[in-house]
């Protein structure tokens, strides 16, 4: 799965990089902890070229009369995501990236605790999620989406079971609906010797966990450095 991201890229290099027209109301950056419910940047295709607007993370199915009318739907499996009710027909129109500079999982130590990790490319360059979105409410709509998980590559089994769906540059285009059809063929475990991680900060345990340390590389017995908001 993935619960928690960060984005360090400036919104104006975001709109560079994928080509697009960023809005006006993009969420702040950088932000290290990015956690559900919080306004994401997200890339959508449209008749006058793609857009980088402001989504909710956590996907709102029609049907919710209130924004906590079910549970809370931050992640889509690509395995089942065509037949859900929920998405399936956001998995065939509205199909969306989510740039993000990296991900958090976590694993369990003997005593119970948990251990946060930090996961990135091994080439440095920004990482594009497979996302789809929904627009929710009829007075004001909000824009909502969550993102697409496959099975984990042999690399990050380690960590998790589940992994963000990440798509390169030469397939953003056909995931958004620009280059026909073949988006289905795209959700598979992500590539392996593309992903890095490292240990970090405990602090990001914490939804309220700011700052760059959260990042950083983290070994037992370090003194916590992230900062509480």
């Amino acid at each position: 799965m993935c619960g928690r991201f960060a984005i360090t890229l400036p919104s104006d290099a975001m709109a560079q990089l994928f080509a697009a027209q960023p809005a006006n109301n993009l969420p702040k950056v950088p932000n290290f902890n990015v956690c559900p419910t919080n306004p994401v940047h997200a890339v959508q295709a449209g008749e006058g070229g793609r857009q980088l607007v402001a989504m909710r993370w956590g996907f709102l199915p029609h049907w919710y009369k209130t924004q906590t009318a079910g549970p809370l739907l931050i992640n889509a499996r690509a395995e089942t995501i065509a037949q859900k009710p929920a998405f399936a027909a956001a998995a065939r129109e509205r199909r969306c990236l989510i740039p993000a500079s990296g991900f958090y999982e976590w694993t369990k130590a003997e005593d119970g605790a948990r251990l946060p990790w930090y996961i990135y490319r091994s080439d440095g360059a920004p990482i594009a999620f497979a996302a789809v979105w929904q627009s929710w409410g009829t007075d004001d709509p909000v824009k909502t989406c969550a993102i697409v998980t496959t099975a984990a590559n042999q690399g990050l089994s380690a960590i998790h079971h589940r992994m963000p769906l990440i798509l390169e540059p030469e397939d953003w285009g056909k995931w958004l609906g620009e280059a026909g059809h073949g988006a289905a063929a795209l959700m598979q475990p992500g590539a392996e010797g593309v992903l890095g991680y490292h240990r970090v900060d405990p602090a990001v345990n914490s939804n309220r966990a700011e700052g760059p340390e959260l990042i950083e590389p983290f070994e037992a017995g370090d003194t916590p450095r992230g900062r509480l908001i």
